[in-house]
């Protein structure tokens, strides 16, 4: 395969501006096969609206998107609400998502026991393996998520990430993840990019083993799944989220 032809989506010089606050500011990305790109960054850095442009969602004030013709797309979102009273099983709303074996997915996702289960009785941890499960239905070429981990614990969390990085490589499918946590990232990323309004630094994320800071917040947990990506601001922003000062960032 030509490197040409492992290239899902790109978005070049992508900038957007809401209510003269500045969202995103000169963004280029590349999304390729088998490749997890991560994104970190504080609340309001423009995570989420980046994945609502290159899902198609919402239009960037100026800059390119290119997706792949055909890209198949599979999502999980920072959350979705479903009515209490709405009388529907897990394996419905999997199977919901798109034409794969709903047993089979299900199976691989270690939640097979569930399919009987009203999707309202699972808990947070079950939920997001549902919403995972719903997105490769689809058979992706693209999995986007938004957040996979929120209300999940910090085992939790590895087994989630592990669960991700193992369904990436069987199915080929490329990766790019949102995370509102600064500290911790899947060891297994190709690339980090830390977000705020625009793209401070970029980088591997480091071996957990090298951080203490990890330790100190986790404990010794070589089997979770997670690292931690350091790296230093040279600039700084204002209320509107525009750079003061700035120089390239470095990442230790």
């Amino acid at each position: 395969m030509k490197d040409s032809d492992k290239i899902l989506a790109t978005l070049k010089h992508v900038s957007l501006a809401l209510e003269k606050r500045q969202i995103l500011q000169d963004i280029s990305i590349t999304l390729e096969a088998g490749k997890v790109l991560t994104i970190i960054g504080p609340n309001g850095a423009g995570k989420s609206t980046l994945l609502r442009i290159l899902l198609g969602l919402q239009k960037p004030d100026a800059g390119e998107v290119t997706r792949k013709p055909g890209l198949r797309i599979g999502y999980v979102p920072q959350s979705i609400s479903i009515e209490s009273t709405l009388p529907l099983t897990v394996a419905r709303f999997v199977a919901l998502g798109g034409k794969g074996n709903v047993k089979e997915v299900l199976a691989e996702l270690r939640i097979a026991h569930l399919a009987k289960s009203a999707i309202q009785s699972i808990s947070g941890g079950e939920f997001q393996r549902v919403l995972l499960a719903r997105a490769i239905m689809r058979k992706p070429d693209l999995l986007v998520l938004d957040e996979p981990a929120q209300g999940v614990d910090v085992m939790g969390q590895g087994e989630l990430y592990d669960r991700i990085s193992t369904l990436r490589q069987r199915y080929g499918f490329g990766v790019i993840m949102v995370s509102h946590d600064l500290h911790l990232v899947m060891e297994k990323t190709d690339q980090v990019i830390c977000l705020n309004q625009h793209i401070c630094c970029h980088g591997v994320p480091d071996d957990v083993s090298r951080h203490p800071e990890y330790k100190r917040l986790f404990g010794d947990m070589p089997d979770s799944g997670l690292a931690v990506y350091t790296h230093n601001h040279d600039h700084a922003h204002d209320l509107q989220g525009n750079v003061v000062h700035s120089k390239d960032c470095d990442h230790g």
